[in-house]
């Protein structure tokens, strides 16, 4: 098991966002956390890798727990890639630059051995072409590319993706839903928040349902996406236009 969670909660100011979240996440799996706005999705992803701290809970990582006093949080998002809804590119970098800065800042890369990564990332995104330009010379998919290429560059054991294709155009959502693919098929390790049920049909192994801070029901596609036991579950899939 890559991760186990396991009755994790957050609050902010007092006010409960997750209510005691079970996950578990084994290798190669592409995991895809879906619910209504303001369900706790994206909170739970940055609890996961502690770009916010828990509240309670545990999160096991190949087996330590990563919540656990003195665990080097700098290592363990080293081995968990997340690439973010923004995108979170450095406007006054390059693309090549964007992907070698996290290679030369924390792995200790020399300047030739940082490029020479970063633009095999590239290359797997296809985009060498545009290593030289700047996020502004960029369309939102090429931006997205560029962001995955950088998580990538790290090695990471899985990658996070909130909301990969919120801010792009049908056609770029495509083409993202055609990257995450092929990461699957490359047997890299995906836990996903999205609304998208396109993007989710495409990619998904599984799907975890989020409502209200709690896990609503887990199942493959069709189970979530069919004619489900639970009425809420049921609504949200039929007014979210969900393809057959």
């Amino acid at each position: 098991m890559l991760l186990k969670v396991r009755q994790l909660t957050k609050e902010f100011d007092g006010k409960p966002i997750l209510k005691g979240i079970d996950l578990d996440l084994v290798e190669g799996q592409v995991k895809v956390i879906m619910g209504p706005s303001g369900c706790g999705k994206s909170t739970l992803l940055r609890c996961l890798n502690r770009l916010i701290e828990p509240t309670s809970g545990q999160v096991l990582f190949r087996g330590e727990d990563v919540l656990r006093p003195g665990t080097d949080v700098r290592a363990l998002r080293q081995q968990i890639g997340f690439v973010f809804q923004s995108f979170a590119l450095y406007r006054h970098l390059s693309a090549l630059d964007n992907v070698t800065l996290g290679l030369r800042k924390l792995r200790g890369l020399h300047r030739r051995e940082a490029v020479d990564k970063a633009m095999h990332e590239l290359n797997r995104m296809n985009m060498v072409e545009h290593a030289d330009k700047y996020p502004a010379q960029l369309s939102g998919g090429q931006k997205q590319r560029v962001a995955i290429a950088r998580a990538l560059a790290m090695d990471p054991a899985v990658l996070f993706f909130d909301e990969p294709t919120s801010a792009l155009d049908p056609l770029m959502s495509r083409e993202v839903a055609g990257v995450i693919d092929r990461l699957h098929r490359d047997n890299i390790t995906i836990l996903c928040v999205t609304h998208d049920p396109l993007l989710a049909r495409n990619i998904a192994d599984r799907v975890l349902f989020l409502d209200d801070g709690v896990v609503r029901a887990e199942g493959t596609v069709d189970e979530i996406f069919g004619d489900h036991a639970d009425p809420k579950i049921r609504d949200f899939f039929a007014h979210s236009h969900c393809p057959e």
